[in-house]
């Protein structure tokens, strides 16, 4: 299975960051992927209010997303806003492709380090699993990283390949947090872990602020924690070969789902 993560820097305007998704998603298939990986608040950056931004499942930047999936013949992962019913919006990971079209909601909201996200975002409560290529894809949001037991879960049910799209927030050693997290929850749940975040506004020059929107640093880890491929700060595209038998492999030797006890 060929897998990309567009490690784009998403800004303000929707319309600009959906031209961003479809050149990506061109590349993407251009270099032979099936599916492709976008980070969380592709559609706007954290930092501005969300809730004249979120739009419907069929509104007109999923529909933008839907029509570049088809094009290109490939599965698209990207971080988007619906609205909620109480007011607020849903941290919306839209995955659409060939005979495939469904979501998911964002489970663990980041309140901590001074940021609360519950304020604006209201939380899912499903966990999302989805064929890609014969290949079972579990669905997570940033962070959702930090809770193995989600992904444990989600091994249950049967993905091979976990994805976690992010906006990583700044600060002291929060990048190696992310590559360890990425890592850990790979050993966690045996499959492969597909991390793609948003690129460092600082790696174009522009100034971050308060709010969390990216540090770079995608990665790619195998079922046993291997970096397979990683990237650096500025927007990136990733575009790396998983091989499946790995994960079989893996759950023989280190069998840590069959041997839980809770």
């Amino acid at each position: 299975m060929r897998v990309a993560l567009a490690q784009v820097l998403s800004g303000t305007d929707p319309a600009a960051n959906l031209a961003t998704v479809r050149e990506q998603v061109g590349l993407a298939a251009a270099a032979g992927a099936s599916l492709v990986v976008f980070p969380e608040a592709s559609m706007c950056r954290f930092g501005v209010p969300l809730g004249p931004v979120a739009e419907p499942l069929d509104g007109p930047w999923a529909e933008g997303v839907r029509a570049a999936a088809r094009s290109a013949g490939v599965t698209v992962v990207a971080g988007m806003f619906t609205p909620a019913d109480d007011g607020r919006v849903r941290n919306t990971l839209l995955v659409v492709g060939p005979d495939l079209d469904t979501h998911y909601d964002k489970v663990h909201l980041f309140d901590a380090l001074g940021f609360t996200e519950s304020r604006t975002v209201a939380g899912g409560d499903e966990l999302v699993v989805v064929p890609v290529d014969g290949v079972q894809v579990g669905l997570s949001t940033c962070y959702d990283i930090r809770f193995p037991g989600m992904y444990q879960q989600l091994a249950d049910r049967g993905a091979e390949v976990v994805v976690v799209s992010a906006s990583w927030g700044a600060g002291p050693d929060k990048v190696a947090q992310w590559e360890l997290l990425a890592r850990a929850r790979a050993l966690d749940c045996t499959s492969y872990v597909l991390a793609c975040g948003q690129a460092d506004p600082a790696s174009l020059g522009e100034e971050p602020g308060s709010a969390p929107t990216g540090v770079g640093h995608s990665v790619v880890v195998s079922p046993t924690g291997t970096v397979l491929a990683g990237a650096q700060s500025d927007p990136e595209l990733l575009v790396v070969d998983l091989d499946l038998a790995a994960v079989a492999a893996a759950r023989a030797s280190l069998p840590v789902l069959a041997n839980r006890r809770w």
